[in-house]
């Protein structure tokens, strides 16, 4: 009996601890991503994605802050911040990279691989299009196999296919179709928790917009 009580001591420790921690890692999260969604510069952003690789230095188990890190740095050199485009889109790659060993097949963690080769694309579109183009997506392409109901893929597809001229089977005619896919599963979408992926659903209806 006195064996018994001690392994059920230990439990409720064991329990208690675990809880403590993930209180701890969703406050730090919760607070990291309000700076982002407030960040305004290249400067607040850098300084967001380092406190999101702090919290994946401390989380070792936790793919959500490499991914934030990853998005921060693949969108910074998709948008030309920063000096060297290929370093800032190598880095997203291999946060991208450690979040992804952690969860296999994640539909959101294969959208940000999809990011960052556009992001290698878009710094010399006519050397790269064949290689980062088709590898980017081949992503988007797995993450809507990983989950249909994900609505990020088809949104960047749409926005790639956008930007692509007609002549190479973009433009509005064939971007509009998934824009509006993108839509109607954003209107449905629930992440899983506060701190999962919930972004985009501006750009797809802006996409829609434009396209009309």
């Amino acid at each position: 009996m006195k064996n018994i009580v001690i392994a059920l001591s230990a439990i409720i420790l064991l329990v208690a601890n675990v809880s403590a921690q993930s209180a701890k890692f969703s406050e730090a999260m919760g607070k990291t991503l309000k700076e982002y969604g407030e960040a305004k510069t290249g400067d607040a952003l850098l300084a967001v994605e380092a406190k999101f690789e702090r919290i994946a230095d401390a989380e070792k188990n936790q793919w959500l802050p490499y991914y934030y890190a990853a998005l921060i740095k693949a969108t910074m050199s998709m948008q030309g911040v920063g000096a060297d485009r290929d370093k800032v889109a190598d880095e997203a790659n291999e946060l991208i990279e450690k979040a992804g060993a952690l969860d296999k097949d994640n539909s959101e963690i294969l959208v940000i691989k999809s990011m960052v080769q556009t992001a290698k694309m878009l710094i010399d579109p006519m050397a790269r299009f064949m290689k980062n183009g088709t590898e980017a997506n081949k992503f988007l392409e797995e993450a809507k196999n990983a989950d249909a109901t994900n609505p990020r893929p088809f949104m960047l597809q749409a926005n790639n296919l956008k930007n692509t001229p007609p002549q190479y089977g973009g433009g509005c005619k064939t971007a509009k179709a998934l824009a509006e896919k993108a839509v109607a599963l954003y209107a449905t979408f629930k992440s899983k928790t506060e701190l999962h992926p919930n972004w985009g659903k501006e750009s797809a209806e802006a996409i829609v917009a434009a396209c009309k």
